[in-house]
């Protein structure tokens, strides 16, 4: 299968994997037999799994740079990477149902996508949203004992042991954090108070029924940031049949018919086509993933003659059904000045927001720092406080991506149009109450001086709700999987109607887990390769 061998292949595993890199991305050959478009959770895992069969030439392809940044390595740092060169910027439109304000919508670019520079949260989602998956798409593959399956080989979990959720010789470390602030033992206890029972873990038993508190499972080993590229991709750079190359830009998918054969890409100042001899895999995220698809002629028709861009084939749903979770942060002073620890975020809760529904509906993430958005800053932001980060887990808000204009460079229009739906209203109040419940709890006492947003007497009211909300950053459901005429991946990823083209990251999730998206990217990923390598009796 090897359609683009190199010299001296057959020494090159013995080389330091810096100069084997450097060496191939100065030869960037004309044809790979497979090309992976993002470097995130799915496409290191993709790379990694093709490369791993020694006949496939794999070309891994980051619009970011590299990941040795010491705001990407420490966990503590994360927040400094929003709004840098490590982030797309994107923002969203500005918001009828949140008062006109227009929310960050930052997403990870780099060597690792959002692994790189996210908060490390390892969430595997709720058993229904596997099961709602393998539904939808007509595939016990994607339920959830299916997935666990695939979750027990990903994780080399560090806790107790559990053999029959957790794995324990796979390449992502997973563990609790180390000597966790007294703040989240505060959460956990003041859970209890309410009657929420606490768990060892937040991917056992936990996420199999009503849910639960928990101290949180992250991507932290030996004090650093473990993120997916560097769990799956690092190992594997000094390999002769894996290209990784950073700073490029994937400007539209190249077709024959309606087969894709390759992409057309920018590297420093040049344009270059470079040909996939067996499969292109889209993996660039959310909104760059339907971008990406429009540029190359695959969306609604209406969209694509607005702006002039040849149709391949009449793909109604790309761009539609953008999901994320919205957050509704409040805010605590503490007595004295209380660091954060680890990742500033060591625990999370899931509960439901009615007692009658299937699975949880709300998401609690403690942040060991004040998190206001830039409206309810002004309310006052305590210099030593702690924030809960709380939102809604099941949204029914659905926004979409449009292409702002056919420049590949030009970034798109996104309508995130969060909070439109009635269900998510009555939910958010819900949740603030819960979350003003949780902070102002007995267990607090000892560290809480006062309730500075939303304030202690004042309501938490629908003005609130519309202030406060902010984004998880879980961007996903853009090209979602189905069976639909608003399908645009069917169960094996593969884009409808074309030949040769698949897409595998968050974008294909139908609906957003529940929780942090990290952990099911990298399952979509595995996924993915694995229906590849059949495919291709790899």
């Amino acid at each position: 299968m090897t359609t683009n061998p190199l010299p001296n292949e057959a020494d090159d595993h013995h080389l330091d994997p810096r100069e084997n890199q450097e060496r191939r991305t100065g030869e960037i050959g004309p044809v790979y037999d497979f090309i992976v478009c993002g470097a995130g959770a799915a496409g290191s895992v993709i790379a990694r799994r093709l490369a791993e069969n020694s006949v496939c030439t794999v070309l891994l392809i980051e619009a970011g740079g590299i990941d040795e940044a010491e705001s990407v390595l420490d966990p503590g740092k994360w927040p400094t990477n929003l709004g840098s060169e490590r982030d797309w910027g994107f923002q969203a439109e500005p918001n009828p149902h949140l008062d006109g304000r227009a929310l960050s919508m930052s997403m990870g670019k780099g060597l690792g996508g959002g692994s790189s520079v996210n908060v490390m949260v390892w969430a595997r989602g709720h058993r229904t949203d596997w099961d709602h998956f393998a539904k939808v798409s007509d595939d016990a593959g994607w339920g959830y004992d299916a997935v666990l399956d695939i979750y027990r080989r990903i994780e080399n979990w560090q806790g107790t042991p559990d053999p029959q959720r957790r794995g324990m010789s796979g390449p992502v470390w997973v563990q609790h954090p180390c000597d966790p602030s007294p703040l989240a033992g505060g959460m956990l206890d003041a859970a209890r108070e309410l009657g929420i029972p606490r768990f060892d873990s937040p991917n056992g038993k936990m996420m199999e029924g009503a849910g639960g508190a928990a101290l949180t499972d992250m991507l932290v080993r030996d004090g650093r940031r473990h993120s997916i590229y560097r769990a799956y991709v690092a190992p594997w750079l000094d390999r002769p049949n894996l290209t990784v190359v950073t700073e490029t830009h994937v400007r539209r998918i190249l077709f024959d018919g309606r087969r894709a054969v390759g992409v057309e890409i920018e590297r420093a100042g040049e344009l270059l086509a470079i040909a996939a001899g067996t499969e292109v895999i889209v993996s660039t995220g959310a909104i760059n993933t339907p971008k990406l698809l429009m540029l190359s002629g695959l969306g609604d028709r209406s969209e694509l003659d607005r702006h002039g861009i040849p149709v391949v084939r009449h793909i109604p749903g790309v761009g539609k059904n953008l999901q994320d979770h919205v957050s509704f942060g409040c805010t605590w002073e503490t007595h004295e000045p209380m660091p954060p620890r680890n990742n500033g975020s060591e625990a999370t809760l899931y509960w439901k927001s009615r007692p009658e529904l299937e699975a949880p509906d709300l998401l609690f993430c403690q942040v060991e720092f004040p998190v206001p958005s830039e409206r309810t800053a002004a309310r006052g932001v305590p210099e030593h406080g702690w924030s809960m980060f709380a939102g809604l887990a099941h949204p029914h808000s659905r926004g979409e991506v449009r292409l702002r204009s056919a420049d590949a460079s030009a970034p798109p229009i996104v309508d995130a149009n969060m909070m439109s739906h009635p269900a998510d209203v009555e939910a958010a109040r819900a949740c603030v109450k819960l979350c003003r419940e949780l902070g102002n709890a007995e267990a607090f006492r000892p560290y809480v001086k006062r309730e500075a947003i939303p304030g202690e007497g004042r309501p938490a009211d629908d003005d609130f709700i519309r202030d406060a909300a902010v984004t998880y950053w879980h961007q996903c459901g853009t090209a979602r999987m189905g069976l639909d005429d608003m399908a645009v991946v069917d169960a094996t990823l593969a884009v409808q109607g074309i030949e040769g083209l698949r897409v595998a990251d968050g974008s294909i999730l139908p609906r957003v887990t529940t929780g942090n998206t990290q952990a099911p990217c990298a399952v979509v990923g595995e996924r993915a390769a694995q229906m590849l390598r059949h495919r291709h009796g790899l």
